[in-house]
């Protein structure tokens, strides 16, 4: 796996030395360098970066200020001089704190942990393309499970989990609700509530904001009624 790195400090020797330390690294390549967190931000928007070095103080945004800013955030390694800024970072998910000046073995394992919590991180669930009837594969409990897509009833977001209701039982596996939503038949499964994905063709009852699959009861959000409805051909 390459990461796509970004070095964001206002320090040229400070982006050289990180900048020289990827390159001893060949599953390391470095997309873009920047002295100031809003340069960094215009990289974000346009490239997918898995990683980034980012100093904490710098001019008009700091590296904490534009960590709070990302919807999506990189797996992030501080790099700095200053310490007491150590409990913020780790606030927000930091996966490293390098003080200067750092060891090339101290920047070894940070790099490291950003490939465990990269590899923790991938997809647990996987379906084949093709037809409704494809297996789907889903990682729970140290186990690979299959099935098919159709015995899938409903699916349920739980933090960073996700719960998944089949025919033949409940499974959970670490994945993003998004992510798992995208890898179901669009014309089968349908978002019905923040949290909650139903397979159409399961549905029994539909009732005020409820929806019975058996005697398994699942809420309409208020916000995705109208939506679910329609791809029911109701209006």
């Amino acid at each position: 796996m390459t990461l796509k790195c970004l070095i964001v400090d206002d320090e040229p020797i400070a982006r050289q030395i990180v900048e020289s330390y990827c390159s001893h690294l060949p599953d390391l390549e470095v997309v873009g360098q920047c002295s100031d967190a809003i340069q960094a931000r215009q990289i974000l928007s346009k490239e997918k970066i898995d990683l980034i070095f980012l100093d904490i103080n710098m001019p008009v945004l700091d590296g904490l200020a534009l960590v709070k800013t990302l919807k999506h955030q990189p797996q992030i390694i501080f790099t700095t001089a200053y310490k007491e800024h150590a409990h913020e970072a780790f606030n927000l998910s930091a996966c490293d704190y390098l003080l200067k000046p750092f060891s090339f073995d101290r920047f070894l394992q940070a790099v490291d942990k950003a490939k465990a919590q990269l590899e923790r991180s991938q997809p647990e669930v996987m379906i084949a393309p093709g037809t409704l009837s494809d297996s789907l594969f889903i990682k729970s409990d140290g186990k690979i499970h299959k099935f098919n897509a159709t015995d899938v009833l409903y699916a349920e977001a739980q933090g960073n989990n996700v719960k998944i209701v089949t025919i033949d039982g409940i499974f959970s596996t670490t994945i993003t609700f998004s992510a798992f939503e995208e890898q179901l038949p669009k014309e089968t499964f349908v978002r019905v509530h923040r949290s909650f994905i139903v397979n159409k063709d399961k549905i029994k009852v539909i009732e005020g904001n409820r929806i019975f699959i058996g005697s398994i009861e699942v809420p309409i959000g208020l916000n995705y009624r109208d939506q679910f409805l329609r791809t029911l051909g109701i209006k």
